[in-house]
C-alpha cells in the first residue's frame, strides 16, 4: 500500500516546493488589509472601503482553511528538530486559532453588514486589532521555521536524513 504513495523529494514534500507559504501570503495580505480599510474607514467615514474589507475578510477566512490543510501536511513532512518542534506547534496552535478568529469576524461583519454597511462596533475593531497581531505572530513564527531552522530546505533535509540533525 505505501507504494501507493508518491515518493518525497529533495525538500521532503510529494510535490515540487512548499505550497503552504504561497496560499499563507494571499490570508497576510487580506486580513491586513481588510484592518487596514476598516480603520481608514472610520476615520474618514469612506463607506466604500467597509465592503473592500468586507471582500478581502471572507476570501482570508476561505483561503485560510487552505493553507491550514497543506500547512500541517507539510509539518507533518517536515522533521522538526530542537527548539524548531515547539516553534512549530506554537505555529499550528495560533494558525487555528487564527481561522477561528477570522470565521468568528467575517460572520459578525456580515451580520453588522445586513444591519447597517456604513458603521463598524467598536468591539469589531478591537477584535480587528487582535487579528493583526495574531497575523503578524504567526509571520514571525512563520519566518523563524524557515530563515532561522530551514525546514523543507534542501541541505537541512539532507542533514535529517544523514542523522546529523535531530
Amino acid at each position: 500500500m505505501l507504494e501507493l504513495l508518491p515518493s518525497l523529494n529533495d525538500h521532503n514534500l510529494p510535490w515540487m516546493d512548499t505550497i503552504h507559504p504561497i496560499v499563507v501570503h494571499f490570508v497576510i495580505a487580506m486580513a491586513l488589509i481588510s484592518v487596514l480599510f476598516d480603520w481608514i474607514g472610520v476615520f474618514t467615514k469612506r463607506s466604500s472601503l467597509f465592503e473592500v474589507s468586507f471582500w478581502n475578510l471572507l476570501v482570508a477566512t476561505m483561503a485560510i482553511f487552505i493553507a491550514i490543510i497543506f500547512g500541517q501536511v507539510e509539518a507533518g513532512l517536515a522533521n522538526p528538530y530542537g527548539a524548531s518542534r515547539d516553534i512549530l506547534n506554537y505555529h499550528s496552535t495560533i494558525g487555528w486559532s487564527l481561522a477561528g478568529v477570522l470565521a468568528v469576524l467575517t460572520s459578525w461583519r456580515y451580520v453588522a453588514r445586513q444591519k447597517d454597511p456604513n458603521i463598524l462596533p467598536k468591539g469589531f475593531l478591537i477584535l480587528d486589532g487582535i487579528l493583526a497581531a495574531l497575523v503578524f505572530t504567526q509571520v514571525y513564527l512563520g519566518n523563524k521555521l524557515i530563515w532561522v531552522y530551514g525546514l523543507h530546505t534542501v541541505k537541512v533535509v539532507e542533514a535529517i536524513r544523514a542523522g546529523t540533525l535531530s
